[in-house]
């Protein structure tokens, strides 16, 4: 059987996402039993130089359907700063899911070959979509699902790797 650029990039995404989604509302449970405002969470960081969680969140959200409306148009940039709080973030990733889930196959089949163009500030860079998708998107959206998971961990809240992998796509 032959895997379509659906399987490999919508498949994963929703995974991903749904961990997340899953995870940072674990998250929320436990600040609530710990006595914490889960907003305390949102500026926590791993290191002094790295991103804090709402932006790990909002990465989420840009290298998964973010990804697929840039595959869709041509072109994919670096996503406007928001500043939600908890809440706010936990929806947005709740939304991405969702629409996520509504993409179709053959829509998404449908970009394998089409120019995207990665614009950074003056510089661009060219990918065919499942390029994009499997060599950009994807290996950023692990890693800032996997920022948001250590950043909760560290925080102290029970997560494990279970928490991350989400629900795996067993055979039936």
């Amino acid at each position: 059987m032959a895997i379509s650029l659906y399987d490999v990039s919508v498949g994963s995404m929703v995974q991903t996402v749904g961990a997340v989604s899953a995870f940072v509302e674990k998250g929320r449970r436990w600040c609530a039993e710990a006595g914490i405002n889960p907003d305390d969470v949102v500026e926590t960081r791993l290191a002094a130089d790295m991103f804090p969680f709402r932006f790990q969140l909002l990465s989420v959200v840009h290298h998964s359907i973010g990804a697929m409306e840039g595959a869709r148009a041509g072109v994919f940039a670096p996503p406007a700063p928001q500043d939600l709080d908890y809440t706010g973030l936990q929806g947005l990733v709740a939304d991405a899911l969702a629409r996520l889930k509504a993409l179709s196959p053959d829509e998404v089949d449908a970009l394998e070959g089409r120019e995207v163009i990665f614009k950074l500030g003056q510089s661009q860079i060219p990918f065919t979509a499942e390029g994009f998708l499997m060599s950009f998107s994807l290996p950023n959206l692990h890693f800032h699902a996997a920022t948001a998971y250590d950043i909760l961990r560290q925080k102290g809240a029970p997560l494990g790797k279970r928490d991350y992998l989400g629900a795996m796509r067993i055979r039936s």
